[in-house]
Parts: C-alpha cells; sequence; structure tokens
C-alpha cells in the first residue's frame, strides 16, 4: 500500500511540475513573442517592414518603380511632417535619397520618433534602408525645424518575383508619434474642450 501512495505521490509532483512547467514556458514565450516578431519582420521584410542595410553593390537595373510617400503625425504631438516630394521614380538598384521636414509648432520642446512600413507588404522584403531618421528620437524646440534625410534602394529582385514582378508603385509611410525612452507613446484619448494630464 505504501509503494502505491509513493507512486502516486511521484507521478502527482511529476504532473504538477510539468504543468507548471509548460505556464512558465507559456508566459516566457508571451513575453519574447513581440521582440521576436520584429526580430522576424525586420530580417525578412515581413507585412511591409522594410529591411536595412549598406548602400546597394549590385547592378543597377533600367527597370524603376514610383515609390509615393505618405507622413503622419498622431495626435498629441504638435509636430508638421511632410516629405520634399510626394513621390520619386527609384530605378532599381540604385540608391535614392529622399529629405523630410519636421517642425515643431507647439510652445514647449517635444520628442518624436517615427514608425514606418511599405504597402503592398510583399515589397518590404525589396525595400532597403541605408539611412533613416525613424531609427532615432528626434526632440526639438518650440518652432525649431529640422530636415532628416532618407536613404534607400529598390533590389532589382522584385521585378524576379511572382507576386511582384508587375508592381509598379509602392508607399512608404511614416507615423510621428510622441516618445518615451526611445518607444511610440500612442495619445491619450481625452474629450473634447478637456485637458489631458
Amino acid at each position: 500500500m505504501t509503494d502505491a501512495r509513493n507512486h502516486q505521490q511521484k507521478r502527482a509532483r511529476t504532473t504538477a511540475l510539468a504543468c507548471l512547467g509548460i505556464v512558465v514556458g507559456m508566459t516566457a514565450l508571451a513575453f519574447a513573442f513581440v521582440p521576436l516578431y520584429d526580430l522576424f519582420c525586420k530580417a525578412t521584410g515581413y507585412d511591409g517592414t522594410p529591411l536595412r542595410g549598406a548602400a546597394a553593390a549590385g547592378p543597377v537595373s533600367q527597370d524603376s518603380m514610383l515609390v509615393h510617400f505618405d507622413t503622419n503625425v498622431a495626435p498629441g504631438l504638435p509636430w508638421r511632417f511632410a516629405a520634399e516630394t510626394p513621390q520619386v521614380e527609384a530605378q532599381l538598384g540604385a540608391t535614392k535619397t529622399v529629405f523630410f521636414r519636421v517642425t515643431n509648432t507647439g510652445s514647449v520642446p517635444s520628442t518624436g520618433i517615427a514608425t514606418f512600413n511599405v504597402q503592398p507588404g510583399l515589397t518590404g522584403g525589396y525595400f532597403v534602408k541605408v539611412q533613416c531618421f525613424c531609427f532615432n528620437e528626434q526632440t526639438l524646440q518650440p518652432g525649431e525645424t529640422m530636415d532628416f534625410p532618407v536613404v534607400f534602394y529598390l533590389e532589382p529582385g522584385i521585378k524576379a518575383d511572382a507576386n511582384t514582378r508587375d508592381l509598379t508603385e509602392m508607399t512608404l509611410s511614416y507615423t510621428y508619434f510622441a516618445s518615451k525612452n526611445g518607444q511610440p507613446q500612442a495619445a491619450l484619448a481625452t474629450p473634447a474642450g478637456t485637458k489631458a494630464n
């Protein structure tokens, strides 16, 4: 009888430890999912996430694509933000530079950081950013205006991919958010006529 009871207790402990291990493992995966997904998107260009890389080193193609620029500022950040031009014709494999102008229209210094994506999402794996203001927090004094460059190129392989070869246009979209410790902060919704604390 004692052996049976010891065996049952041992099985119960093993089951409890296995369940605890599963709970701990699932919790760790939940916390790791966001940074791992972000890393996956940056490495593969998945879901319109542009790749980061060095200047183009391969041959320049005769093909080109029209790249549109979409600029937005989240509520709560008193900035004006626009590209120097609404679009450029980008020859595949050739490096392009486009400047974006940002102005703090508020009465106090403010800090922002830009998030970005490329649409259609399938083009993200072929859009390579060499230099971009979106990787850094920016602090602007009241009334201050700054120009920031984006240096990029489009991989010629975009025309070899059956999913993207017929595309002739793409959009690079940015949204500036108020920033805290290098992370975008969503604006707090406040009813009309009230002040946010």
